[in-house]
């Protein structure tokens, strides 16, 4: 395996760190894994960030000696990891979801912790993207793994399961307040989007256009009288899908950073978010009641599912059929996770542009309030981090301290 010559650099050892261009999820993953990494008695590191330009801002509480952009061409990745590598004097790597640049790292020799968040996804027409030669290949629990994803797991070199990859709560549990207790009235809510920013997304406007003036209806109408709407969406297309005739009385909106974001979480009442996974296991973590909106890539079908399973009780939204069915979409995946997307993605811009765009919004509406009517028999809600744990961060940064330990120094 080649080796790229590292910059001669005295002090703290270089790990760079990567999260994939998508959504939220695996910035706030790598927040969670530098801050369990903050806390070991180990020597002092250095980190400096690769790629995930939409995740920056989710990392600002964390100290990183810059940030460095990717090439979008394919062909031009390797020669400028490798010239970040040598600039940098990067002695190992962390890499989120992103499969491309953990490739890119292995290949030039750089010792490579890969965090697979969604490892339930895989199927054989996935294998080529994924790094199954990772130094670790760090795959996080879920509660449940279909036979074709295992098959391609099989063959990671150094596959190692951990516990759900999220930020550890501040205090402990009695000190935040418990939330058991099945009926407790909702009052303040919490929307969340993610997501809206993945690479072949043609309109991130058409999800949020469809589905936030249905919730914020719904949350109304069950007599929330508090809302702020945060993720990534675009500019302030928030506060323009807001309408005060139909909204709850305080309805704010804005992107929040990962810290403030769990802060928000712990604080509101009920949470509303489509189903990226790391939200979810956050709000479980946070014993949050939590309904999921419609899914708007293939992995949220899948958390979805998991998060209803886990609690027992139907707790997310559905696409009308008549926009999209879900085990249509399931079926493409056998063909690699992209043709999947291009069918949920199609599905929803068609709705977004035709004709029933309001018929749409009442099924969602309608489809929210019966969620949160059903939630409110819901006495216990962190059925999904029981299942999967809570240690992933701290055990994906003992992964890294393991490698950094074995990797040879610099010159």
């Amino acid at each position: 395996m080649p080796s790229a010559a590292p910059a001669a650099r005295s002090g703290p050892a270089t790990v760079a760190l990567v999260g994939a261009e998508f959504g939220w999820g695996s910035s706030g993953k790598l927040s969670a894994v530098l801050s369990a990494l903050r806390e070991r008695s180990a020597p002092p590191l250095r980190f400096a960030g690769m790629a995930s330009g939409l995740g920056r801002p989710l990392l600002a509480e964390h100290t990183v000696d810059g940030w460095y952009d990717l090439p979008d061409d394919p062909g031009r990745l390797a020669p400028a990891v490798q010239e970040f590598v040598r600039s940098q004097g990067v002695r190992a790597a962390v890499v989120v979801l992103d499969g491309a640049a953990a490739k890119a790292l292995l290949a030039i020799g750089v010792p490579t912790v890969f965090v697979d968040s969604l490892p339930f996804l895989w199927s054989e027409g996935d294998r080529a993207a994924l790094p199954l030669d990772a130094t670790v290949y760090c795959a996080q629990k879920s509660v449940e793994l279909p036979p074709e994803c295992l098959a391609v797991l099989a063959d990671a070199r150094a596959l190692r399961w951990v516990e759900a990859v999220i930020a550890q709560p501040r205090a402990p549990e009695p000190e935040r307040g418990s939330r058991s207790g099945a009926g407790r009235p909702y009052r303040r809510a919490l929307v969340s989007l993610g997501g809206l920013r993945a690479p072949s997304l043609v309109d991130p406007e058409h999800y949020p256009r469809l589905v936030v003036p249905a919730a914020l209806e719904a949350l109304a109408a069950y007599g929330i009288e508090e809302v702020h709407i945060a993720g990534n969406l675009p500019g302030d297309l928030a506060g323009r899908l807001v309408d005060s005739s139909i909204a709850p009385p305080r309805t704010t909106a804005g992107p929040l950073g990962h810290c403030a974001f769990l802060e928000r979480l712990d604080a509101c009442d009920v949470l509303l978010t489509s189903p990226g996974l790391t939200t979810l296991l956050e709000a479980a973590g946070l014993n949050v009641p939590t309904v999921c909106l419609p899914p708007q890539n293939l992995s949220q079908i899948f958390n979805g599912r998991f998060h209803s399973q886990a609690l027992g009780a139907r707790l997310r939204v559905l696409w009308p059929k008549e926009v999209l069915v879900e085990d249509e979409a399931l079926a493409l995946r056998s063909e690699g996770e992209d043709h999947a997307l291009e069918r949920i993605y199609g599905a929803i811009g068609a709705a977004a542009r035709g004709d029933d765009r309001q018929g749409v919004s009442h099924a969602l509406r309608d489809g929210v309030l019966d969620a949160l009517r059903r939630s409110a028999d819901v006495g216990e809600w962190g059925a999904l981090t029981t299942a999967v744990g809570t240690g992933g961060a701290a055990q994906v940064a003992d992964a890294l301290l393991e490698v950094l330990d074995a990797a040879a120094p610099l010159s």
